[in-house]
């Protein structure tokens, strides 16, 4: 499934250096070079940079169906430092309801250590949400 386009939409996870790697219904794995502007003072993973992976990964999973969702919750544990040269976010479904949708999502390096743990919850609105109706009319 390409959710490409919905990358080009997140200037944010662009600036950050976040690819989607694969898409499918209710599933959506994201990658980021560690960079050492993506580091800490410690010299690991900044938290911040971790949780914008999972985050992104969640939106692609979550808005994979062509109906807008947007997040209303997300919690992440920090379980390892970040470490290596490539961080991955794997969201998978958890619930799927009309209206709201929650989502696991493991944050790993390339050695498959997990990083961190993340849930996040979406409201799903009565929006269509393409390539093709995405921007228009901006507003969500």
């Amino acid at each position: 499934m390409d959710m490409q386009w919905f990358l080009e939409r997140d200037a944010f996870a662009k600036l950050l250096g976040i690819r989607i790697i694969e898409a499918a219904p209710g599933y959506a794995k994201t990658a980021m070079d560690l960079t050492d502007d993506l580091k800490n003072g410690a010299g690991i993973a900044h938290g911040g940079a971790v949780f914008t992976l999972a985050d992104l990964a969640l939106a692609v999973a979550s808005n994979s169906y062509g109906r807008l969702a947007l997040a209303v919750t997300s919690t992440i544990t920090y379980v390892r430092p970040g470490t290596g040269s490539t961080l991955y976010a794997e969201a998978r479904e958890i619930s799927c309801a009309s209206k709201m949708a929650t989502y696991a999502i493991t944050i790993s390096n390339e050695s498959g250590v997990a990083v961190a743990a993340c849930q996040g919850t979406v409201y799903r609105k009565d929006v269509p949400y393409t390539k093709e109706t995405a921007g228009a009319g901006d507003k969500a």
